[in-house]
Order: C-alpha cells, then sequence, then structure tokens
C-alpha cells in the first residue's frame, strides 16, 4: 500500500492530537517526507511505522504550539473541519472529534492526549503506543488512565442526537438571526457560555460571555449590524456538518466570517456556544479540509 492509503487516517489522528486542521496536514506532509527518505525494508506493518511518525511529529507541534498559545488574543478554539455521515452516525466518533471533545483535550499534556487519542480513540493497544512515543508500557497506562479521568470528569454530560442537535441549530439560528431576544432566550439554557475565537485578527469577545441575559443580546447584537465591512443582507447562513455535528457556516461573496456550533443540555437548551471567527482557523476550511474517520 502507498503512502496515499493512509493519508486520511493520519490526519484524523493528528487532527485529534493538535486540534488544528493546519497543523496535522503539516504534520502528515512531515511523515511523508520521513517515510520517502526511510529505509522500509524492515517494515512489516506501515501504518503503525506512519502512525509512529505523525504521532511524534504531532506531539512535537503540540508543545510549540502550547507556548504560541499563551500569547494568543481572546480564547482559543480548535480549527473547524467538515465531516460526513460516516462520522455523525457514529455517537463515539463524533464526539471525539467534537469541538466540545477538543477544547476538553486541550487540559492534558501533550503525551497524555496523544495516549488518549491512540487508544480510546483509535483503539491502539498499549504495547503499539509505547513503541510510537518512546515509553514504557506500565507508563502509557498511567498516562492512558490520567488522560481517560480528566476526560471522564470535563467531558459534556449529556450527549445529544443527530436529530436533536439538528433541531436545536435550526431553533438556534432562527432565534438568533430573528432580532427577538425573548426567542433567543427560550433556546439558551440559563448558564449558557458564548466562547468566541477571533485571534485578535476580527472583532469578538476577549473573555467568555456568561449567561442568557448576557449571551442573548451580544448575539442578536451582532446579527443585526455589519461585520468586518459584510453588509448583512450579503452573510449567508447555512448549516453544515463540522466535526461530527450540525453547526452554522457564516459567509460572504469573498469569504467565510465564522462558525457557531452548539452543545446542549437533556431540555434541549443550548449550553455552550463556539463561535471561530479567527481568518487564519477558517481558511482550512474554506478549501474543504474534512475528517473522513
Amino acid at each position: 500500500m502507498s503512502f496515499e492509503d493512509h493519508r486520511n487516517y493520519l490526519f484524523a489522528v493528528a487532527y485529534r492530537i493538535l486540534g488544528s486542521a493546519a497543523d496535522a496536514e503539516d504534520a502528515v506532509q512531515d511523515a511523508w517526507i520521513s517515510w520517502s527518505s526511510a529505509d522500509r525494508s524492515g517494515v512489516a506493518e506501515p501504518r503503525a511505522y506512519l502512525v509512529r511518525i505523525v504521532t511524534n511529529l504531532a506531539v512535537d507541534r503540540l508543545r510549540s504550539g502550547q507556548r504560541r498559545r499563551e500569547t494568543y488574543v481572546g480564547p482559543w478554539l480548535p480549527e473547524p473541519v467538515l465531516t460526513g455521515p460516516d462520522i455523525a452516525e457514529s455517537a463515539e466518533r463524533a464526539e471525539s472529534v467534537s469541538l466540545a471533545m477538543l477544547v476538553v483535550l486541550e487540559r492534558l499534556t501533550p503525551l497524555e492526549r496523544a495516549v488518549f487519542v491512540l487508544k480510546d480513540v483509535f483503539g491502539v493497544p498499549h504495547t503499539e503506543i509505547a513503541v510510537a512515543i518512546d515509553r514504557s508500557e506500565a507508563t502509557v497506562r498511567q498516562l492512558a488512565h490520567r488522560a481517560r479521568a480528566h476526560v471522564e470528569e470535563h467531558r459534556p454530560r449529556f450527549r445529544a442526537s443527530p436529530q436533536e442537535k439538528k433541531a436545536a441549530t435550526d431553533r438556534f439560528l432562527a432565534a438568533a438571526t430573528g432580532g427577538d431576544i425573548n426567542a433567543l432566550m427560550e433556546v439558551l439554557a440559563p448558564d449558557v457560555t458564548l466562547w468566541t475565537d477571533g485571534g485578535g485578527k476580527v472583532r469578538q469577545a476577549l473573555r467568555p460571555v456568561v449567561g442568557a441575559e448576557r449571551v442573548a443580546p451580544w448575539l442578536t447584537g451582532v446579527a443585526s449590524r455589519p461585520y468586518e465591512g459584510v453588509a448583512i443582507e450579503d452573510m449567508v447562513f447555512t448549516t453544515v456538518e463540522l466535526n461530527g455535528g450540525p453547526a452554522l457556516f457564516v459567509s460572504s461573496p469573498a469569504g467565510p466570517l465564522a462558525t457557531l456550533s452548539v452543545d446542549l443540555d437533556a431540555d434541549g437548551r443550548v449550553t455552550t456556544v463556539h463561535n471561530i471567527a479567527n481568518p487564519d482557523k477558517l481558511a482550512p476550511l474554506a478549501k474543504g479540509a474534512s475528517l473522513a474517520f
């Protein structure tokens, strides 16, 4: 099998470790360079060999990226990617790539994150992970245990079905763009939190907006006036499949403006809104960056 037969799988691994489509693609490209120049005569399992390479490249990038994020303007959110029905129809796959999960994974150390992705998402045995990250199997098991415990503590308590999330996203879009704060308040949980990521490149909130009484006016205000020189009538609001579930994609003739995705409580109310508007993070999306695994 050629490298291209494994490219989508490697991208899926790297993206979950990094939370960045651009960095994941760079890691995969660097893995291809290593693969092309290596003596592969003794490689019995090409996928395992390539996973080892891309994992270490991703961990190195994650470490350097964490230092860059210390000076990031405002909240840092993962880069959104397009996903298809194969991921959306699998609850485990959809959750593993959701923005909510990727935000939780940001709390882990780079090695914990890599071990969690390889073991809990892709089912790689502890023995193979130990070889991939050059640690003992006992250390890998400890890393996996710590990572799993942290994820269980912070992951969203309620997992909405694709149908529930699609209905809630449609209600949220109608309320947010309709200019009726009362209608929007009805779809928001009282303790809803809005996270906006503009990276200092575009106008966004620099801190989380907490509470329905603050989030509703913020959203209706943004939806009622020009944004970054684009008039309201020139904006296009569509529902797309991002990160394993439905999300709002806001675009203009000049290109993408933002994505908005929501998390729900057991009553179908919005508990979290992730608004990604940093142009750098939308660039891979505009190019069609997508996940197949």
